[in-house]
């Protein structure tokens, strides 16, 4: 849990924007911020009060005191986090979109405090990101060690690189969007961080996870093969779904939010 001598609140700094009754989290990824969200909010304001922040990891977050990688091993620090900011703001139960490493965050802060959500909206999730045996992650370990010691060995080089494998290169707005996010992120918790998050394996943590899940997946991502939403499907023990939004890479909220919109929409039931 962040050593808060400030609240969570500001730590993390959280707004709650829209006019709805019911809320809505939502939850950034890896080298992100709550910016990689701005083109939903138009719509999601109208329906419910939206919740957004940053992790202290981002470079959105000005104190770099705030996060401590020593502390954040697992996604069980984040998951702590994640219920002080909504035990503080009074959140009635809520429905939580996580992005890529957050959609793990939300399954295990919803072991933990089920009766903070309604729902769980996975975007680009993975419980394990290196193939093993019959699995498939999407990465062997070298690749893995790649990114790793790229990070390591030269991060600016890296963030210039990375953006244009992992969002849609005919979008180069979002590919520049993500490439300056990536750069604010400092360096020294970039690698702790995706090591923490790419060497992860919660597959065995799917069947605590008894809330309702959406498994949001884009039909073209490098990161994150079609077949992991399936697998995560059929472990999770709550129901669960698959929806699939029509693009290429792993930031389907920069590239294709209108689509992603269509299938929140159709899954909680409001009209875009």
């Amino acid at each position: 849990m962040v050593a808060l001598e400030t609240s969570p609140r500001a730590a993390m700094n959280a707004r709650t924007v829209g006019s709805g009754s019911e809320t809505m989290v939502l939850a950034h990824g890896f080298g992100g911020d709550q910016s990689v969200w701005d083109k939903l909010l138009p719509c999601l304001t109208q329906h419910y009060q939206v919740v957004v922040f940053d992790w202290t990891f981002s470079g959105a977050v000005q104190d770099p005191n705030l996060f401590d990688p020593t502390k954040y091993t697992s996604y069980d620090a984040f998951a702590d986090d994640l219920i002080a900011l909504m035990d503080e703001l009074h959140l009635k139960p809520s429905v939580f979109v996580g992005h890529s490493m957050s959609a793990m965050i939300g399954c295990v802060a919803s072991i933990k405090r089920p009766q903070l959500f309604t729902r769980l909206v996975l975007v680009s999730a993975s419980p394990r990101y290196i193939n093993i045996d019959d699995y498939e992650g999407g990465f062997d370990e070298a690749g893995i060690d790649g990114i790793i010691s790229s990070i390591e060995s030269n991060y600016e080089n890296w963030t210039s690189i990375f953006p244009t494998l992992v969002v849609d290169n005919s979008d180069p707005a979002s590919v520049e969007h993500m490439g300056r996010s990536l750069k604010r992120m400092r360096r020294e918790f970039a690698a702790p961080l995706a090591k923490m998050v790419f060497c992860s394996d919660e597959r065995d943590m799917l069947d605590k996870v008894t809330t309702p899940c959406t498994i949001i997946q884009t039909t073209n991502d490098i990161v994150v093969p079609c077949s992991v939403g399936h697998y995560m499907q059929k472990k999770i023990k709550g129901k669960s779904t698959v929806e699939m939004v029509h693009t290429t890479g792993h930031f389907p909220q920069l590239t294709a939010h209108l689509e992603l919109l269509a299938v929140l929409g159709r899954v909680l039931g409001f009209e875009i």
